[in-house]
């Protein structure tokens, strides 16, 4: 199928994002799509949805964080092991452009109070026929729930990516770039900094769930 003659999601649906390196899955995640079109998929995620990653990255988060060089070192390798874990404590509203080299976040603590803007620097988007394949950049921006500031975040890990091959000087340029993109959709909020804070009625949602085989599902099958 070619890439323009895609199947969109429908709202409601299922969408499958995973993080994919070298052709091996890396992470997995479902989520609820809330709307796609062709330039950005937007998707729901909250507390109880299980997805696969790897284990170190599960070890990681568990001990707050202290294996996070081990988790980079372990994805530059190809060598890990995969993992099953539950989303907890937060809801999220994500916006994944397909072209874009970054994904924008919002996150509402358990009583749907706004938290924070995330946003993930990533590779373009490839679609495949559960949702979309992708590879987190390791470099993040922080902001508060009005845009008023923001901070980079994990500037390190995104240097550790560089050192051990994970990032191109090719990818690099691209984050550059991406990088003076969101600021200044930030600071106009234009894209996904237009959207409001409207709560996620995600208790009545039917809960999304991963498709068998999910790791051996063929990366390569991209519309």
């Amino acid at each position: 199928m070619l890439l323009n003659e895609y199947r969109r999601f429908d709202a409601g649906a299922t969408a499958v994002r995973r993080h994919v390196w070298n052709e091996k899955v890396w992470s997995a995640a479902p989520y609820r799509v809330l709307h796609d079109t062709e330039e950005f998929l937007v998707v729901a995620g909250w507390p109880g949805l299980r997805g696969l990653v790897s284990t170190t990255w599960i070890n990681s988060f568990v001990n707050g964080g202290s294996l996070r060089e081990r988790t980079i070192r372990e994805l530059a390798s190809g060598e890990w092991n995969l993992g099953w874990w539950a989303w907890q404590g937060t809801t999220v509203r994500s916006w994944y452009g397909i072209h874009s080299y970054f994904t924008v976040r919002q996150y509402f603590d358990t009583d749907q109070n706004p938290l924070a803007w995330y946003v993930d620097f990533d590779l373009p988007k490839r679609r495949t026929l559960m949702g979309i394949d992708t590879f987190d950049l390791l470099l993040d921006l922080v902001a508060d729930p009005d845009l008023s500031q923001y901070r980079w975040k994990d500037e390190d890990e995104y240097q550790q990516g560089r050192r051990l091959g994970l990032i191109s000087d090719d990818t690099h340029r691209h984050v550059t770039e991406a990088r003076s993109e969101v600021i200044g959709l930030i600071e106009d909020r234009l894209g996904p900094f237009a959207h409001d804070w409207a709560p996620l009625q995600w208790e009545a949602w039917q809960t999304p769930t991963l498709p068998e085989n999910i790791e051996i599902y063929p990366a390569a099958a991209h519309l």
